[in-house]
């Protein structure tokens, strides 16, 4: 199946203003009210991007035929509006398994996954500290964890949010706390072993392939929470684990996100949780920001798409154009 994402955007006159009909998966769907009436708001998806497309009319009726998460055909027509690229959907159905080939819908990290396996496994052997090690090592080395956390997302909307991303995502914060470690007064040991399991409850808060959703446990408890039992249980298997080194390393992920309005259990309290909680935001804003500013999809404009999270657009620019 041709992946039409990208060809659109590459061959964008040769589309526009054309009817279409192909195969997306649903990634967002939002029935929304406007003074005209209903209309469904979608986000469509292959593994070359995503693009908005809105059912104006019998929106309602064609809401009932799918779910996020679903892999759908459409037909509708490519549009420019205010230099955004979208498709206008007259009819959407549900297609089954059969009817497609799931690897054109899966989005996964662009990165070498055995590289950033190893470099978590030389990450963590440069852990000093006994206990530490042994509680990385009785979590790590579980290789059917292992397998779970390297094809795990690390969200479902924002950032990282495809196969492989939180493996991506945790090398990113562990890279960023140790270069932290060398320029600040703090516990390496403590902060890097912070690094590699502050998102570890993300194995269970999401679902994927294809489409990454909330499992009941991620939307009832949600993976600070279930990240820091898992923490309680492996240590608690560990004989004489150190109790202070313990509320430490739980303060570090239950306080990662930095601010009870973002869905931190506990403020920052001690300086490698505040590193923690900076070097996990930075990855993630820029990584969430690089993903906004690629997936835009101006025609001539300047700016990217409207990032709804930062409230914010993002400054593109113009391509220079060469000289003679």
């Amino acid at each position: 199946m041709e992946k039409v994402v990208k060809i659109f955007r590459d061959e964008l006159p040769e589309y526009l203003n054309k009817e279409i009909e192909t195969c997306f998966l649903v990634t967002d769907k939002e029935l929304r009210e406007s003074k005209n009436g209903n209309y469904l708001r979608l986000r469509l998806a292959d593994t070359t991007g995503n693009v908005m497309g809105n059912v104006w009319n019998n929106a309602i009726s064609i809401a009932e035929k799918f779910e996020s998460g679903d892999i759908v055909k459409i037909k509708g027509t490519v549009i420019s509006y205010r230099d955004q690229l979208q498709v206008t959907v007259q009819k959407a159905r549900k297609v089954q398994d059969e009817e497609i080939d799931l690897t054109d819908f899966i989005i996964a990290t662009d990165k070498d996954v055995h590289k950033l396996t190893e470099r978590l496994f030389e990450l963590l052997d440069s852990v000093s500290s006994e206990p530490l090690k042994e509680l990385l090592k009785s979590i790590f080395e579980d290789k059917e964890f292992l397998a779970k956390f390297a094809q795990a997302p690390a969200a479902k909307s924002w950032h990282h949010n495809y196969l492989g991303g939180l493996l991506e995502h945790t090398i990113a914060v562990a890279n960023l706390c140790e270069f932290a470690a060398h320029s600040y007064n703090v516990d390496r040991d403590l902060l890097l072993t912070g690094a590699l399991i502050h998102d570890l409850g993300k194995v269970q808060e999401y679902t994927a392939p294809p489409a990454i959703n909330f499992t009941d446990a991620g939307r009832l408890i949600g993976h600070i929470i279930i990240a820091d039992q898992i923490i309680c249980e492996k240590a608690a298997t560990i004989n004489n684990f150190p109790a202070e080194l313990l509320m430490k390393l739980r303060h570090l992920v239950l306080s990662h996100h930095g601010e009870f309005e973002k869905g931190s259990a506990r403020l920052p309290q001690i300086l490698e949780a505040v590193i923690l909680h900076h070097s996990d935001n930075l990855d993630a804003q820029a990584t969430g920001v690089s993903q906004v500013i690629n997936s835009s999809s101006n025609l001539s404009g300047n700016w990217s798409e409207f990032d709804k999270l930062n409230n914010k657009y993002y400054y593109i620019g113009k391509e220079e154009e060469g000289t003679d």
